[in-house]
Order: structure tokens, then C-alpha cells, then sequence
């Protein structure tokens, strides 16, 4: 079969690495693909967000799978287009994506249907949102009501904080019209957990845990960013957390968007909290986390071409999702001066050293082909991941293979998975 992944960051060519193991598979295209899923698949140079020309070349190439990797198509209603072209697709539908798109919507929907999570309130006037402030209890967080390539997020610890906020986001508009409405919530306090699932409108079956490291610099310092890091099952993810969350978030959630008559087909990524009070949703995303499938699809034992065809034929209860025993640390290395200003086209090397190692992963982010050279054309560069028999050893394998790959400006953080022993 042929296959036609869109999308061009590490999470895309996780994804592409997985389907390339998948003995259904002839075929694997990208578009716009990077330097490293090169490698993999046949790069298309057409945008994420050229719908039409996509599904024209999809059609022209007989493309018999779809595979949506980011958020923006998915949001906009590339399923819709695709599927109206008789594409064949795996990710949600637009009324199932504004999961992701609105985070008002979530949260509204998490209330009515009493899905476990913190206390808001929506404000679509900034000066409602400054009037609110005055008598709210800090810290407190700011999210934006749409994507912001998960930036749109500011926890305040002080009122001026929470001010200048409201400033930046819906005066500023730093993330756009995403900040034209915007989620005063409570500040939660417990440790992150992430856990994608995949959902057939119906049924859900959740892969293994993550846990993700945010903030750019060492110690959760700095500023927020897409992701420096991840590690994978998370010990603190215990079974009496799973069992509660299996029957009063993940199929809870999946309950109520059928009900919402929005049936969900595709990937929902879980961000959790896991509060002293239990565990409650921080977030939903509509597809593969990123850098999390860089850790978790690694260790996934099944073919993923058959997982995804039985989230769209709707025959999901009959599969058994299967991980190794292995654990998972991914080290993203970035331009440094990410999320804010960098430099970009440095050559990198150093690839040569992954060639042949199947416990280790290079996968690409923010790459491009200069001539014959690789150079960087992104905040997050590479995603370095390694496996082992527990988080330690994987976190070990993983620092010493960022020491394999050189770049001019090359940054990443020293402590991921460092808190786990």
C-alpha cells in the first residue's frame, strides 16, 4: 500500500519511522517531510496547509492512507477535504479537532460532562479577564482559547504577572487570533503526565505513559516551549492512576464527544496533572505529541498500519496495544536562543554514528538539505532517543548520543529524566 504522511517535524518522522517498519507498506510519502525523513520517504514539497494540493496529489498518486501529524490541518479541516475526495485518513474530522483548537471548548465540555479538571473561568474581553484578576488567588494560568504551537500557556505567580498576561495575549496578540479569547484557570499543582490513546468514535485504547520537559532551560527554568525532552513509561503513572483514569477521563472523554455528535476518530493525547486530589486534565491535543512519539512509538510493538485502519473502520475493541519492556529518553537538541530568536542553516554532523543501532534514534524537526550538506532550519533541531532497561540507562545512552551530532549554536537541556532513579 501507499502511504502519504503530512507534516515535517520529529513527531512526522517517528510516525514515518513506524510505518516504515509495517510489512502492508510499499510506499511512504511526506510532504513537506525534512532532511531526515528523507531517508525514509519520498519528500513532497507541498505545505501542510495547501489542502487541495495535497488531496490532488493523493488522488493523482493513489494514495491508499493518510496519515495527519500537526495540529494546524487538523484543526483547519484537512480530514474533511481529504475524505470528501474519497481519501482514505487517519486523524479527526474539524468538529472532532476543535478538541485541540479551542481550549474553551474543552474545558466547557469537561465541565458539563464532569471530567476531572481545573477550576476556570473564559473571557473574551480583555478588560473582563483584568476586572477577574483582582480578586483571583494566585499563581494562576493564562491559556489561549486557540493553538499556539504549545506556547500559549503563562503560569503568573503575581497579579502584575497575570496583568501583563492578559497584555501579551489578547492586547499584543503574541499567539494571533488564537489569543482573542482567553482560559483564566487554577493553578494545579503534582506532577505531568502525558498519555496518548488512540479512539475509533467509539472505543479507546491508551499507549504507554510519558512524561515531557517544557521549559527550555535546566531545572524548569526558562521559557515554555514545544517540548525539550521526554521520557517514556513514567514511573509515576501507577496502576490505581491508570484505573481511574481509563473509566473518568479517557473514555469519559471519548463518551462525550460522541454525545456532542462529534465522534472522534484518530489520536487524543491526554495532559495530566496527577494532584493530590487525583488526577485531572491539564490539556487535550488532537494528534501525537511531540517529542512524546519519539519515545512511545519506539516501543510499540504492533503494526501501526493496522491500529490505524481499525481507529477508522471503527473495529478498535478488537486490537491489544502491545509496548516493550524497554524504557525511552529523548533529548531534543535546539538552536540556542529557542523559543525566541536563533540562528538557522548551520551544517550538522554526526549522523553516520547512528547507522546500524536499533536501540538508537535521530529524528529530525528542524532540518533541510543545503546542496549535499544537512543544516538546521528550526528552534528544535533533532530529537536524540535512545532505549535501555530502565529510565537511567536510557537517559545515559541518550546523552551520550548527543555527543555524536555537531552544529554551530546546538543547545539542549541536561537534566531530562534526571529526577528518576
Amino acid at each position: 500500500m501507499k502511504v502519504l504522511i503530512v507534516g515535517g517535524g520529529g513527531r512526522e518522522h517517528a510516525i514515518a519511522s513506524a510505518v516504515a517498519r509495517s510489512p502492508q507498506v510499499d510506499k511512504i510519502y511526506c510532504a513537506p517531510g525534512n532532511a531526515g525523513i528523507a531517508k525514509i520517504d519520498e519528500i513532497v514539497p507541498i505545505g501542510v496547509m495547501e489542502f487541495d494540493a495535497l488531496a490532488d496529489f493523493a488522488v493523482e498518486n493513489k494514495i491508499d492512507l493518510a496519515i495527519i501529524g500537526p495540529d494546524d490541518p487538523l484543526v483547519g479541516g484537512i480530514v474533511d477535504v481529504f475524505c470528501a475526495r474519497g481519501i482514505r485518513t487517519f486523524g479527526p474530522d474539524k468538529k472532532a479537532a476543535v478538541l485541540e483548537g479551542s481550549k474553551a471548548f474543552s474545558k466547557d465540555l469537561m465541565k458539563k460532562y464532569g471530567i476531572p479538571t481545573a477550576a476556570y473561568e473564559c473571557f473574551d474581553d480583555p478588560k473582563d479577564a483584568l476586572s477577574y484578576l483582582e480578586t483571583a488567588k494566585m499563581p494562576i494560568v493564562l491559556k489561549a482559547d486557540g493553538l499556539a504551537l504549545g506556547k500559549g500557556v503563562l503560569i503568573c505567580n503575581t497579579l502584575e504577572e497575570a496583568r501583563e498576561g492578559i497584555q501579551t495575549i489578547m492586547v499584543d496578540k503574541k499567539f494571533g487570533k488564537s489569543g482573542n479569547r482567553v482560559v483564566i484557570e487554577q493553578f494545579m499543582t503534582g506532577r505531568e503526565v502525558s498519555v496518548l490513546s488512540f479512539v475509533d468514535g467509539t472505543t479507546i485504547k491508551t499507549m504507554s505513559s510519558a512524561q515531557d520537559h517544557k521549559r527550555a532551560k535546566d531545572n524548569d527554568e526558562g521559557l515554555n516551549t514545544g517540548g525539550m525532552g521526554n521520557f517514556s513509561p513514567s514511573p509515576f503513572y501507577t496502576k490505581e492512576i491508570d484505573d481511574f483514569c481509563q473509566s473518568h477521563i479517557y473514555q469519559a472523554t471519548v463518551d462525550a464527544m460522541a454525545a456532542e455528535g462529534r465522534p472522534y476518530r484518530g489520536v487524543i493525547f491526554f495532559g495530566l496533572m496527577l494532584t493530590d486530589e487525583g488526577p485531572k486534565v491539564l490539556e487535550y491535543n488532537a494528534r501525537f505529541g511531540d517529542p512524546e512519539a519519539q519515545v512511545v512509538l519506539p516501543r510499540m510493538k504492533n503494526d501501526i498500519i493496522t491500529v490505524m485502519n481499525a481507529c477508522i473502520d471503527g473495529t478498535l475493541d478488537k486490537t491489544d496495544l502491545e509496548f516493550s519492556e524497554d524504557a525511552a529518553v529523548c533529548v531534543v537538541l535546539a538552536s540556542d536562543g529557542y523559543p525566541e530568536h536563533y540562528e538557522k542553516g548551520f551544517p550538522i554532523t554526526g549522523f553516520e554514528a547512528f547507522e546500524g543501532k536499533d536501540d538508537y534514534f535521530c529524528f529530525h524537526a528542524g532540518t533541510k538539505f543545503d546542496g549535499d550538506k544537512i543544516v538546521t532550519n528550526g528552534g528544535r533541531v533533532l530529537g536524540i532517543t535512545a532505549l535501555g532497561r530502565s529510565i537511567p540507562e536510557a537517559r545515559s545512552k541518550a546523552y551520550e548520543a548527543t555527543k555524536w551530532i555537531n552544529f554551530e549554536n546546538k543547545y539542549m537541556r541536561n537534566d531530562i529524566a534526571g529526577s528518576v532513579k
